[in-house]
């Protein structure tokens, strides 16, 4: 695609150069420049390897690998070719041998790199990615996540790699990014414009979301089992819909906010489904001892210890599970408690 420059009272036609013309290669100097300012591809990367192979039985080298600010490895491949080549199967296998990578893992590879890039800066690899993701000295270590960006980095792309990397975004989990890199010789200097084509910025986040949607509606056809979400509605206005368990939960929080008793609701349901507990506890770790201590073998993981209601000396928990009884329940509480204004649809 050729740039144009408003020259005078005309347009002046500066047309796409090619790498190989130029001089410029891969590794001497595209996975160079990039490396060093790692931001022009997206500003929440920090380069932690390059040429990274940390694997047995492999000659395979990562072009550059990166970890961002939620802490998800990032592999990134070059190319200076117009097709992409088969550059996204690579990255798919770069990705899944990554994907197990630790934190210590990562801090070493860090070092590693630093100590190649920086050798005369003093810098502490650990505090440097923990500074990074945003977490303190003192807490526990983070969890790098298992879930791999994968960011493919070319002149061009064809239609079979462009079809691959659109087909693999369908999948929850899966965010493949291509991003073309187009260089341009103009009065003897060399401009490279950089543009992210899959997906579109200004559609990344619809196609993710239209993403998920799909996975979720594949899942549920091939799935006997009720996936059924639910609005809670109050006076009204529809709140973003919910799981069942989550559903019923939320429900009973908004009654409890209008003013209806937790002691009422628990008239209305099941000692199975909506318990009292002697005292007052109001984190998560009491509550969670109390329910163990006073409900002898309970399964404490089956209740919402986290969200629990303290009123007049008892507190009171939701169980999660619910299952063929969460519209019932629904209809229950909403009949029971019409003052309230509390209701529920179900979402399309």
């Amino acid at each position: 695609m050729p740039l144009y420059e408003i020259d005078g009272e005309g347009l002046r036609r500066h047309d796409a150069a090619r790498f190989a013309a130029l001089g410029l290669y891969e590794r001497n100097d595209l996975q160079r420049l990039l490396r060093d300012d790692i931001a022009v591809l997206s500003p929440d990367l920090l380069v932690i390897a390059e040429e990274f192979g940390n694997w047995e039985d492999s000659r395979r080298r990562i072009d550059l690998l990166a970890v961002d600010k939620a802490g998800h490895p990032v592999v990134i491949e070059l190319k200076r070719t117009d097709d992409g080549g088969h550059m996204e199967l690579q990255a798919l296998r770069y990705a899944a041998m990554v994907s197990a990578m630790s934190f210590e893992e990562v801090v070493t590879t860090y070092e590693a790199h630093l100590a190649k890039t920086r050798p005369e800066d003093e810098v502490d690899a650990r505090s440097e990615l923990l500074n990074w993701l945003d977490v303190s000295d003192g807490d526990e270590a983070p969890i790098v996540s298992s879930d791999v960006r994968i960011m493919l980095v070319s002149a061009d792309f064809g239609r079979e790699l462009t079809t691959a990397v659109l087909w693999l975004n369908r999948f929850e989990g899966m965010d493949v990014r291509c991003v073309r890199l187009i260089p341009y010789q103009i009065d003897g200097r060399i401009l490279l414009d950089i543009q992210q084509v899959i997906p579109l910025p200004e559609a990344a986040d619809y196609q993710i979301r239209v993403g998920r949607k799909v996975a979720e509606q594949e899942r549920r056809s091939s799935d006997n089992r009720d996936w059924t979400r639910y609005h809670i509605v109050v006076d009204g206005q529809l709140l973003p819909d919910e799981n069942k368990r989550r559903a019923v939960r939320l429900m009973l929080e908004k009654l409890v906010e209008r003013g209806v008793p937790a002691a009422a609701i628990g008239k209305v349901l099941t000692p199975g489904r909506f318990r009292p507990l002697k005292g007052e506890h109001h984190t998560d770790e009491e509550v969670r001892a109390a329910l163990a201590e006073q409900y002898e073998g309970v399964d404490v993981s089956r209740w919402f210890t986290e969200h629990a209601f303290v009123e007049d000396g008892t507190t009171w928990i939701v169980r999660k599970i619910w299952g063929r009884n969460t519209e019932p329940t629904l209809n229950t509480l909403r009949d029971a408690f019409p003052e309230a204004g509390v209701s529920f649809q179900r979402a399309r």
